[in-house]
């Protein structure tokens, strides 16, 4: 709890599956990779149902998973038994006073946001959009906002863009690690509809058969060494266009949830990312067509984007939660 001496003990609440998708799973890792750096103890508090892959994500790393209570009062319990001195709230469906009831029984809270905070009460409120910053804040509090504060992994930071370089680009195609919008299928067909010769990877943990120049495979964790060796990436414009903004990537992107839409404008809006639309239709597959056809546009949108991300957020949200636990 706030104010106590023995090292620090942070839980994170957030949940990942199949409709609700990997990211808020994704970016809460980051930011816990970071405090365990600094010898704080990390534990999930949630679920993590339908993908293997993102269970392996806590479990590799060593991090515990505890089931949560739905209820604010008994997962205020739940932090005071596992000795909890801060809890962090990454989700969409917790109930409005779960951040309130925490912090009335004196843990610090950080909630995660995507511009609406959906009535959390926090300590510290977290929203690492671009442009954030610029944006409106409805509640009087401290706030970190922008791609300053994007988080990370490990093995994200490790990496530097090596693209092949060859004639025939190399593209790389994923929706987080669920695709809870189930749209893999639709963009890899829209690829093979543009005529354009290219090699590509489809990364989908529902196989199907792509044919073509696409090979699928199921969630890996050698994502961020395919991101840094693609000439294009498609993707939906959630927490991975940190990771791509950080690697300098060209990215085409798309949305599959209203909250991404934030991300995509901002992005498509600086050249910083080429813009699909929401669907794989005749107007997506031309602009897939273009930037295959084009290496020189696909490289302007990789160089607009690098440099936004610097791959230290984790290190200043980690320094502003430490603060105030």
């Amino acid at each position: 709890m706030i104010g106590t001496a023995h090292p620090a003990r942070v839980g994170f609440r957030c949940d990942a599956g199949v409709k609700s998708g990997a990211g808020h799973l994704v970016r809460c890792v980051a930011l816990a990779e970071e405090l365990a750096a600094r010898d704080v103890g990390v534990v999930f508090l949630g679920e993590v149902c339908g993908s293997e892959w993102a269970r392996a994500q806590l479990r590799e790393r060593g991090f515990p998973l505890v089931p949560a209570p739905p209820e604010p009062a008994r997962l205020a319990a739940l932090a005071c038994e596992l000795r909890l001195d801060a809890v962090v709230l990454d989700s969409y469906d917790l109930p409005a006073e779960t951040g309130a009831v925490l912090r009335d029984a004196r843990f610090a809270v950080l909630a995660l946001v995507d511009g609406d905070p959906l009535g959390q009460e926090a300590d510290l409120y977290l929203d690492q959009n671009l442009g954030a910053e610029r944006r409106p804040f409805p509640l009087p509090a401290t706030r970190l906002a922008g791609a300053r504060y994007a988080l990370l992994r490990d093995s994200v930071r490790r990496h530097t863009r090596a693209p092949a370089g060859g004639e025939v680009p190399e593209v790389l195609c994923f929706f987080g690690g669920t695709d809870s919008g189930g749209v893999a299928p639709a963009w890899a067909r829209a690829l093979t509809a543009t005529g354009r010769p290219f090699r590509g990877t489809v990364v989908s943990p529902a196989p199907f058969e792509a044919g073509g120049p696409i090979t699928v495979i199921p969630p890996t964790d050698r994502l961020p060494e395919l991101m840094a060796g693609a000439d294009l990436v498609v993707t939906a414009a959630g927490s991975a266009i940190w990771e791509l903004l950080y690697l300098g990537v060209p990215t085409a992107l798309t949305w599959v949830a209203d909250n991404q839409r934030i991300g995509y404008e901002e992005l498509v809006t600086l050249g910083a990312a080429a813009g699909l639309g929401c669907a794989a239709d005749e107007a997506g597959t031309g602009v897939l067509a273009r930037l295959l056809a084009d290496p020189a546009a696909r490289e302007e949108h990789g160089r607009r984007g690098s440099g936004l991300v610097d791959g230290r957020g984790r290190e200043r949200v980690a320094d502003a939660l430490l603060d105030i636990c």
